[in-house]
C-alpha cells in the first residue's frame, strides 16, 4: 500500500507496474469527459437556475420570500452534507457506481421538482436532487484523475472549470430564456432527457476502478452531516437574524465536529480525510481554496447590491455587469491547467491570486459613478486572476493524495468550496446587517486582503512540492479501445 507522503509521480509509476492504465484511451477518454462534463453542467446549473427563478416560483406556490428561500437551501445542504461521505463510499466501492447512482438520483429529482405542486414537495424533491449533485461533485475529481494520463491531468481540470464558470455564467440567462417561454417546471424537467443521456454515456465510458474492502462508517457519516448542517444553518442565522438564533445550532455543529474528529483522527482512512490534511501540500492547497471561494463570494453577493441600489443599474444591467468575470475565469483556467502539467502550483496559485487581489482592490476603490468599461476590466481581472489560481490549486490537491484515496481529496476539493462560499456569503450578510449595502467596498477590501493572504499561503508550497515531471505532449495516445 502507498504511503500517504507519496508523490504523484511514485504514485503513477506504482500502478503502473501493477498493470493499471495512466488515463483511458481514446475515443473512450472523450466519451467519458462528456458524461463527466454534462452531469457536472447540470448540477452547477441548477444551482444557478433557482436563484433566478425563486421569486416566479414563491408567487405560483403562494409561499412566502422567507420560507421559499428554502428551495435554495435544501439543494445546497444535502450537497454540502453528503460530499466527504459519498466521497467515502466512492473509494470503498467504485467511483463509477457512485457517480452513475449520483446521476440516476439526481435525474429522478428533477423530474420529481418538474411535478411538484407544493412547497412542501418542492422542497423534498430539491434535497433528494442534492443528494444526487452531492454524488456527482464528490466523484467528479476522482474520475477525471483516472481519465486523463498524468501529462494531460491539468489540463483536464482546467477544462473542468471552463465548464463550470460558463455554466455559472450562463445560469441567470437559461433561466430567464424558459420562463419566458415556459413555466418554472421545465427548468427542472430539462434536466431529465439531459441526464438519462449522461447515465447512458457513462456506463459505456467511465473508467473502472476498484474499490477498496473497508467497512463504511455510517456514525461517522451522521456526525458529518450534523456538524456540517447545524454549523452552516448556524452562521446563517447568525447573518440574518442575530446572535441568538444561530448559537444553539453552532453549539451543536461544534460538538457534533467534536465527536467526529476524535473518531476519525486515528483511523487510517478518515470519512474527513484528515490522513491528507496533514500532507503540507494537502493542507496548504485546501486552505488557499477556503480562503479564495470565500473572497470570491463576498464580491459576488455584495456587487449586485451595489450595482443597483448604489450605481442605480437595472437587474439586467447587472446581470451583464457580472458575466465578464465568469468568462476570464473560462479564458484562464484552461490555460493555466496545462501549464500546471509542467509548472508547480505555489507559483501559478501565487501568481492567480495576487491577480486576483489586485481586481477585489480596484473593484474596493471604484467610484460610484464609474462606467461600463470600468466596471468589465476590473470584473476580467478578478476572473482572470482566479481561473489562473484554480486550475493549478485543484491539480495540486488531486495528485498530493494517493490514488486509492482520490474520491477522499475530491469530495475535499469540493467542500472546500462550499465552505469557503459559505462562509464569504456569510461574512457579507454581516457586513450589511452592520453598515447595509454601503459597506460592500469595507467587503470588497477586505475580500483583496484575504486574497492577497492566500497568495503568500501559495507561493510557501515551492518549498514543498517538487516541479512536475516534463514529459512530451505530443506523444501519441494508445490504441482506441471499447470500453
Amino acid at each position: 500500500m502507498l504511503t500517504p507522503r507519496a508523490t504523484v509521480d511514485e504514485d503513477t509509476d506504482a500502478h503502473a507496474a501493477a498493470g493499471m492504465p495512466d488515463g483511458l484511451p481514446v475515443p473512450r477518454r472523450y466519451w467519458s469527459v462528456a458524461a463527466i462534463w454534462l452531469a457536472m453542467a447540470m448540477s452547477v446549473l441548477d444551482g444557478a437556475i433557482a436563484n433566478v427563478a425563486l421569486p416566479t416560483i414563491a408567487g405560483e406556490l403562494h409561499a412566502s420570500a422567507a420560507s421559499s428561500i428554502w428551495i435554495v437551501n435544501a439543494y445546497q445542504l444535502a450537497i454540502t452534507v453528503t460530499l466527504l461521505p459519498l466521497a467515502a463510499l466512492g473509494d470503498r466501492l467504485g467511483y463509477r457506481r457512485v457517480y452513475m447512482a449520483g446521476l440516476a438520483v439526481f435525474t429522478l429529482g428533477s423530474l420529481g421538482c418538474a411535478l411538484s405542486h407544493t412547497l412542501a414537495t418542492l422542497t423534498l424533491a430539491r434535497v433528494f436532487q442534492g443528494l444526487g449533485a452531492g454524488g456527482i461533485m464528490s466523484i467528479n475529481a476522482a474520475l477525471v484523475r483516472f481519465t486523463y494520463p498524468k501529462k494531460f491531468l491539468g489540463r483536464g481540470i482546467g477544462l473542468n472549470a471552463l465548464v463550470i464558470s460558463i455554466s455559472a455564467a450562463i445560469g441567470p440567462t437559461v433561466a430567464a430564456a424558459i420562463l419566458a417561454k415556459a413555466s418554472w417546471e421545465w427548468l427542472f424537467a430539462i434536466n431529465v432527457p439531459i441526464g438519462v443521456l449522461a447515465i447512458a454515456i457513462a456506463f459505456r465510458s467511465l473508467p473502472v476502478t476498484v474499490g477498496s474492502d473497508r467497512k463504511f462508517d455510517w456514525i461517522s457519516a451522521v456526525l458529518n452531516a450534523l456538524t456540517f448542517g447545524f454549523l452552516i444553518t448556524g452562521a446563517e442565522s447568525i447573518a440574518r437574524e442575530g446572535l441568538a438564533s444561530g448559537l444553539s445550532k453552532l453549539a451543536i455543529g461544534a460538538a457534533a465536529g467534536a465527536l467526529l474528529s476524535y473518531r476519525e483522527l486515528r483511523r487510517e482512512a478518515p470519512l474527513v480525510p484528515f490522513d491528507l490534511l496533514r500532507l503540507p501540500i494537502f493542507g496548504l492547497s485546501i486552505a488557499t481554496s477556503i480562503v479564495s471561494f470565500a473572497a470570491q463570494m463576498m464580491a459576488y453577493v455584495g456587487l449586485p447590491f451595489y450595482f443597483q441600489q448604489v450605481m442605480g443599474r437595472t437587474a439586467v444591467e447587472t446581470g451583464l455587469l457580472m458575466t465578464p468575470w465568469p468568462l476570464a475565469v473560462g479564458i484562464s483556467a484552461p490555460l493555466a491547467g496545462r501549464l500546471a502539467d509542467r509548472h508547480r502550483a505555489g507559483t501559478l496559485g501565487g501568481i492567480g491570486l495576487s491577480v486576483f487581489a489586485l481586481g477585489l482592490f480596484a473593484l474596493s476603490i471604484m467610484p460610484a459613478h464609474a462606467g461600463n468599461w470600468d466596471i468589465a476590466w476590473r470584473m476580467a481581472l478578478c476572473g482572470l486572476g482566479f481561473g489562473f489560481f484554480q486550475s493549478p490549486n485543484n491539480r495540486a490537491m488531486v495528485t498530493s493524495a494517493p490514488m486509492h484515496r482520490s474520491g477522499a481529496a475530491g469530495g475535499a476539493l469540493a467542500t472546500a468550496r462550499l465552505l469557503g462560499q459559505t462562509a464569504g456569503a456569510v461574512t457579507t450578510a454581516v457586513f450589511f446587517h452592520l453598515a447595509g449595502t454601503a459597506a460592500t467596498k469595507t467587503a470588497l477590501a477586505t475580500a483583496a486582503v484575504l486574497a492577497a493572504v492566500a497568495a503568500l499561503v501559495s507561493l510557501s508550497r515551492l518549498a514543498l512540492a517538487p516541479r512536475p515531471r516534463p514529459e512530451p505532449l505530443d506523444r501519441v495516445d494508445p490504441a482506441p479501445s471499447g470500453p
